[in-house]
């Protein structure tokens, strides 16, 4: 049950290391370049923080506080019900670890987070493709918890019967 994920999971955190060695070859030494004049710059930025740059230099603390993460999202995961219909939680759960594996990959190795995404039409942050994977699985795991996965009212979420009163009955 684990060989689909961990594959899974590489291959994302390879594509976002991938990326990143790039933007340390090409765009450090130019630091700039437009990708769609107007609308995407690729911009080096060394990150050493987490989102909006909180907690810049705090390099320990993020990355205690990422592997915290990762192990409790990686526990959820080996507790989640193998039943098929949450097969789309699960990979939610995947794109979320791998994207923030790849981030703790730059931290340890590094020293910060290699971003190069920049959207030209506004003053926002640059990010990386571990971003995209760790935002667009938290966007498609919320959308699931609030539009998809439905218990029954009353029902208490997958318990297991009570083998007792089964017994007595």
């Amino acid at each position: 049950m684990w060989i689909w994920p961990a594959a899974a999971a590489a291959i994302l955190i390879l594509l976002d290391q991938g990326t990143k060695l790039l933007a340390l070859e090409w765009l450090k030494p130019i630091g700039s370049a437009a990708a769609i004049p107007g609308l995407l710059d690729l911009t080096f930025v060394e990150n050493r923080g987490v989102a909006f740059g909180m907690f810049s230099g705090q390099r320990w603390l993020i990355l205690a506080l990422t592997g915290a993460i990762v192990g409790v999202l990686v526990y959820y995961y080996k507790k989640m019900p193998a039943e098929k219909e949450y097969r789309w939680v699960r990979c939610a759960l995947v794109m979320i670890v791998s994207g923030a594996v790849g981030n703790i990959i730059d931290r340890i190795f590094r020293g910060y987070v290699v971003d190069f995404f920049d959207f030209a039409f506004m003053d926002w942050y640059v990010f990386n493709v571990a971003d995209i994977y760790v935002v667009l699985g938290v966007i498609w795991l919320m959308f699931l918890m609030l539009f998809v996965i439905k218990e029954e009212p009353g029902a208490e979420p997958h318990a297991e019967p009570d083998r007792e009163k089964e017994k007595g009955d």
